[in-house]
């Protein structure tokens, strides 16, 4: 619970750059838990902006995981942010054509075909963990039944 307080205030003191992408009015930090996301309408605005939360997490003893931190490009253009990694002071961001976050898979194409599939996979495997517990209950109550 303490860590989430210091996350909420770092991410408090950030304020991210003004001039940046904004959703339903709010600016570039999307946060949940220890899940964060930073936006950004150019791969300069989000340096710019994860630079502003490193400092802000340093300040009051949190580090940001550069293992655990990568960088995507959504665009229609396909050469759109050819940089491979970002580099925030001594940490390098690796980039990634795709990512879950919050059981949700996000695409660089902004494709929902994978998100998809993917719930069909689930579907599926959560329908046949119990197919056969089912088909024997239903048998059991035609057995059951008086003809």
């Amino acid at each position: 619970m303490l860590f989430n307080f210091a996350l909420e205030y770092a991410i408090r003191r950030v304020q991210v750059n003004r001039d940046g992408l904004k959703l339903n009015g709010t600016h570039q930090l999307l946060a949940y838990a220890d899940d964060v996301n930073i936006l950004g309408g150019s791969i300069h605005t989000l340096k710019e902006n994860a630079e502003a939360l490193v400092a802000a997490t340093r300040e009051i003893g949190l580090e940001v995981s550069a293992d655990k931190t990568k960088y995507m490009v959504m665009s229609r253009d396909q050469n759109a942010g050819q940089i491979q990694s970002v580099k925030i002071d001594n940490s390098t961001f690796k980039r990634v054509e795709e990512f879950k976050y919050l059981g949700t898979t996000l695409t660089n194409q902004n494709s929902i075909a994978e998100e998809i599939k993917s719930r069909l996979r689930s579907g599926n495997a959560c329908y046949h963990s119990v197919h056969s517990f089912v088909f024997q209950v239903a048998i059991q109550k035609f057995k059951d039944q008086d003809i």
